[in-house]
């Protein structure tokens, strides 16, 4: 009972009513804050690629196909399927970047969609060319490997023409690309690059760079007079545009960082050449581009760098080039979502198909040792056992109360005429039945039974004052007797109560001494190791709390009702060898007449 309570609690938050194909057992709920607290849009941006960031503190990488093939997403509707691509996934390192198209970003609420997994038949359900919309040219991930060109994840394929880079790990999305300053990134020269000459326009890339220098280019395009050039001018973002007159170039904006990542997008309109950093407007003129038809390279130009210019050195990720210029709210909500700590996804509990899911209990559950479950399995018998004492010992206290309530009341009707009456009803009546019941009733026939075992040779019964004392020891044993049956397992309770506690801690202990061990040989010290295993030693404690919290209730409560009890046993004692002297005292004994 006490497990399935908490495993009900723990999947309550990701509920929901319906599931979009048997076949999947799992599925996650993936929360878009479009609000306040998140990314606060006053209006939808429309169509967004938006990165899901998986890892072991907010996703189990267990039952899923190998390389996350049976991975889907679901509109919010629980009906509609999102394309999306995956850029990386790793189940032994417990990491999985994902790229997926919502066709329409919420503005001012939050809005939820499904991640559904657990289907290992499935086939690979990515579709990277069709996660990104058609206005975006070129996107590079730079997930490929050193030496091998850049890969367009968009439909255009427009790969790179060469391979000077070298790919490193710590990308702001996954791997990103390296560059040294002497050999630029060549981009081909196709049609679906192509800017007409007052056309529109988006560059945006994450910069690193590693040093700050005068006129680096990360962005360049030549078609002969005409140029457009995009850079860092000692860590100012600048974006340049050359043509029939003198160059324009944007005005200052506030500089980057060396070895800090940085969010830079470049827009151009037909009116306005726009800069943008980190989501925000840093700059702007009032300037056209040029008909751009030949090739462009990233990181410096096709030719080597012009005089007055020098390729960029540091790293670059997340490069995309569109044939429209994007809204300032998109550039914002990129550089808000793809940045290491974004506000804007919140990941719910994992659910399985029955509506039984894992929820946070089953996260502790998975990560529980052996010696754990011994001890949980031993609380838990002390549970079962302290309950069925509690429950035997409530029935049994609750007949004798009742009992000895009828009793007294008989007792009362006869005791003034006739002391030892209530000894001659029959036990097989239903008044000697309900008697049987009572401890009052069986402390009388104790008495009744030493009165009659006082009989002369005339057949008189014979009562000195010794006798009534003889009478009261008697009974006092019978008393005694009587609290033994009440106060029986109740030990058990005690055990339960002290030694619950105790033995739990001794689990959690042990559990903790075991994750510490376990780290240490690992040699992986984050808190997403660390959380799960002292989460699930934790549980041991719960337990011995679990079954300590109800015994004590019940213990008290029965320890009550025993004294009272026992109280009304002694009174009666007390009453009825007071009776039986008064009725000594009397001249024919008519109260103890047989």
């Amino acid at each position: 009972m006490f497990l399935l309570l908490l495993t009900l609690l723990g999947v309550m938050p990701g509920v929901a009513n319906a599931w979009w194909q048997n076949d999947w057992s799992y599925r996650k709920a993936i929360t878009i804050d479009a609000g306040p607290k998140g990314a606060n849009l006053a209006e939808s941006v429309g169509r967004v690629p938006l990165l899901i960031r998986l890892h072991s503190g907010n996703f189990q990488f267990d039952g899923l196909a190998d390389n996350g093939a049976d991975i889907r997403f679901v509109a919010a509707d629980d009906k509609t399927p999102l394309n999306f691509e995956i850029e990386q996934y790793d189940a032994v390192l417990g990491v999985a970047l994902i790229w997926v198209d919502i066709t329409k970003m919420p503005a001012g609420s939050a809005e939820s969609i499904w991640m559904y997994y657990g289907n290992k038949k499935a086939p690979d359900g990515s579709k990277p060319s069709q996660t990104f919309d058609p206005d975006y040219t070129l996107v590079y991930h730079f997930d490929s490997p050193s030496g091998s060109p850049s890969k367009d994840a968009t439909a255009y394929a427009n790969n790179a023409q060469n391979a000077p880079l070298r790919t490193v790990e710590d990308g702001i999305v996954g791997k990103g690309a390296q560059f040294d300053g002497s050999t630029a990134l060549n981009l081909p020269a196709t049609p679906s690059l192509n800017v007409s000459a007052g056309g529109s326009f988006t560059f945006s890339v994450w910069v690193k760079p590693s040093a700050l220098a005068a006129n680096t280019l990360l962005y360049s395009r030549r078609d002969g007079a005409n140029a457009l050039l995009i850079g860092l001018d000692n860590g100012v973002p600048f974006a340049e545009i050359d043509g029939a007159a003198a160059p324009v170039r944007t005005p200052a904006a506030t500089a980057l960082t060396a070895n800090q990542w940085a969010h830079l997008a470049v827009t151009a309109d037909g009116k306005n050449l726009t800069v943008y950093v980190n989501g925000k407007q840093a700059a702007q003129i009032a300037a056209a581009l040029p008909a751009l038809t030949s090739a462009a390279a990233v990181a410096g130009d096709v030719t080597g760098a012009p005089a007055g210019f020098s390729g960029f050195k540091g790293s670059l990720d997340e490069l995309r080039l569109s044939k429209i210029a994007r809204s300032p709210d998109l550039i914002a909500l990129d550089a808000l979502a793809q940045g290491s700590e974004s506000k804007l996804i919140n990941y719910g509990a994992d659910e399985k198909q029955s509506g039984f899911g894992f929820g946070y209990f089953g996260v502790i559950v998975q990560s529980v040792t052996v010696d754990a479950w011994v001890v949980i399995g031993i609380l838990l018998a002390m549970a079962v056992v302290s309950w069925v004492v509690m429950w035997n010992k409530g029935r049994y206290v609750g007949l004798v109360d009742r009992a000895n309530n009828y009793f007294v009341e008989r007792f009362r009707e006869v005791a003034g005429r006739h002391l030892v009456g209530l000894a001659h009803v029959k036990e097989t009546s239903e008044e000697g039945q309900r008697l049987r019941q009572s401890s009052l009733y069986r402390l009388y026939r104790a008495g009744v039974a030493e009165i009659h075992s006082r009989v002369d040779d005339n057949g008189r019964t014979v009562i000195t004052s010794e006798s009534i004392e003889a009478i009261r020891a008697s009974m006092d044993a019978t008393l005694v007797r009587e609290n033994q049956r009440l106060s029986k397992s109740m030990v058990l309770l005690t055990i339960a109560i002290s030694g619950g506690p105790f033995l739990g801690l001794l689990g959690t202990v042990v559990g903790v001494m075991i994750t510490f061990a376990a780290i240490a040989a690992a040699g992986d010290v984050n808190v997403n190791a660390i959380a799960p295993g002292i989460a699930a030693a934790l549980l041991a404690t719960v337990t011995g709390l679990f079954v300590a919290i109800p015994a004590l209730f019940g213990y008290n409560y029965l320890l009550i009702r025993n004294k009272n009890v026992t109280a009304n046993m002694q009174v009666f004692v007390d009453e009825f060898v007071t009776r039986l002297a008064e009725a000594h005292r009397s001249p024919d004994h008519a109260l103890l007449a047989d």
